[in-house]
Order: C-alpha cells, then structure tokens, then sequence
C-alpha cells in the first residue's frame, strides 16, 4: 500500500486499484461514507472526507463509495491507469 498527499491530492494504492480524494473537489456530501465507514472518514473541521482503513474493505464496496460522490471527487485507477471511477 503506497501514500501519495499534495495540498488537495491524496492517494491510496490498494491492491490493484487506486483511489484518488481530490480536496478541492470534496464539499462534504459524505455519501462514500454512508456507503463505508470502514474506506472513509471526514475528521477536517473543513468537512472533506479522508482515507479511514479501505485496505480492510471490499473491492465491490470501495467501488460503490467511490460512485456515490455527487461532485466525483474519488477517482479509481485500475492497475493499467484505466479510469474506473467515475
């Protein structure tokens, strides 16, 4: 599992699939979270959602978070880079 954070990018490698939280593009909907706790957390007093543990969710629930943001501020990257979300 490999780290990536700038300023508004945050990236998580888990398996073969990569997620993507744009900071700039996250309004605080929560949604991924309604949809997995166990991926995603909003701990910023500036309501934007964070990594929490999506190393221990399932690929189909983590694929179902990252669908449910309204503004697609979570990107999914297939092992190739193929973009599988949104």
């Amino acid at each position: 599992m490999a780290d990536v954070a700038s300023s508004d990018l945050t990236e998580r490698t888990i398996g073969d699939l990569t997620l993507r939280i744009d900071r700039s593009l996250c309004v605080g909907f929560a949604q991924c979270i309604d949809e997995s706790e166990l991926a995603f957390v909003m701990p910023d007093e500036d309501d934007v959602v964070s990594f929490n543990r999506p190393e221990d969710e399932t690929r189909d629930r983590l694929l179902q978070a990252c669908r449910a943001c309204p503004v697609e501020a979570l990107v999914v990257l297939d092992a190739e880079g193929n973009q599988q979300v949104p």
